[in-house]
């Protein structure tokens, strides 16, 4: 990729839940200014792997990077502002349902103190128009919203606090074909409007070539293929050609089967 500096970069990561082993030494790196999609099956750690760069999972080893700081080694005041940087579209939108659209979008600024209630609704009104709502949705309930509108919503609380990166959690799951695309394509257009550096995690194969720079196949703990989404359907590895293609027989259905 343009030889950009690594924005995220991951070595040696391990974590295991008992006797399950979830990462097995993933090693990924996230160049500055791109979009990185992580695909694999149902199980195969995307979500862990995710949770453990956020610092919701602690990791058993390794090092996570972001700027060439080691955030598993960082003061908890240190980590903490590191983390006001990253903004996160959650699979479900998690939406606080007692809480209007506006107040949604603008919660973690008002958490942190950045804004008034007056400068937080201007703000999630703009927030909302740059993926496509208007501005009388600042006043609805999640309850009121589409999966579709759920999901833009999510974005734009994403969004709202200008992040330097961004993390997308299966952001086409529940969505009509449709939806996802223009999904995609407002993720797409976030993430250029703000410069940002992105991570998305899916098993959905349209909405990876749309969306990535870079694609990496996680597979058994480990990124096992890495390449451009043009070359992501004919990779020429086995598990991955399986994995994009939806076979029934392949080596991963003999792993499963031993």
């Amino acid at each position: 990729m343009n030889g950009a500096a690594a924005k995220i970069r991951v070595r040696g990561l391990r974590k295991a839940f008992g006797a399950k082993r979830v990462l097995d030494g993933v090693d990924l790196d996230v160049p500055e200014g791109t979009s990185t999609v992580v695909i694999g099956g149902s199980g195969s750690g995307k979500s862990v792997l995710l949770k453990c760069i956020l610092g919701l999972i602690e990791p058993d080893a390794g090092s996570i990077e972001i700027d060439g700081r080691d955030v598993l080694r960082l003061p908890r005041g240190e980590r903490a502002a590191l983390r006001r940087q990253i903004g996160m579209l959650f699979q479900n939108g998690a939406l606080f349902d007692s809480l209007p659209v506006w107040h949604n979008v603008a919660f973690g600024l008002l958490a942190q103190g950045r804004v008034n209630r007056a400068e937080a609704r201007t703000r999630a009104v703009e927030m909302l128009a740059q993926v496509g709502l208007p501005a009388t949705a600042a006043e609805l309930w999640p309850a009121e919203l589409s999966g579709g509108m759920q999901k833009r919503v999510g974005l734009a609380r994403a969004i709202a606090a200008q992040p330097a990166v961004l993390f997308f959690d299966e952001p086409t799951t529940g969505l009509d074909p449709i939806m996802g695309a223009v999904i995609d394509g407002l993720i797409v257009d976030c993430v250029k409007r703000l410069g940002g550096t992105a991570v998305a995690i899916t098993h959905d194969m349209a909405s990876a070539r749309r969306i990535a720079d870079r694609v990496a196949m996680l597979h058994s703990g480990r990124i096992i293929w890495s390449g451009t989404p043009e070359a992501l359907m004919a990779s020429g590895n086995p598990y991955v050609d399986q994995f994009t293609h939806g076979r029934r027989d392949g080596p991963i259905r003999m792993e499963l089967r031993g």
